[in-house]
């Protein structure tokens, strides 16, 4: 399911962080987060990548 899933902002591809539960788009510095197994796809919910 992972591939059929892009970021909002860059249409980018995602990676999994199984860590920390999050889609990682490198492309927008962003990571989407993962609650209750379900992604989070908000640019407004997403943490801002140092």
């Amino acid at each position: 399911m992972l591939e059929a899933l892009v970021c909002p902002q860059t249409r980018t591809v995602l990676r999994y962080d199984a860590g920390r539960q999050e889609l990682i788009s490198s492309a927008a510095r962003l990571a989407y987060p993962i609650r209750n197994g379900i992604p989070i796809m908000l640019v407004d919910e997403a943490r801002v990548l140092d």
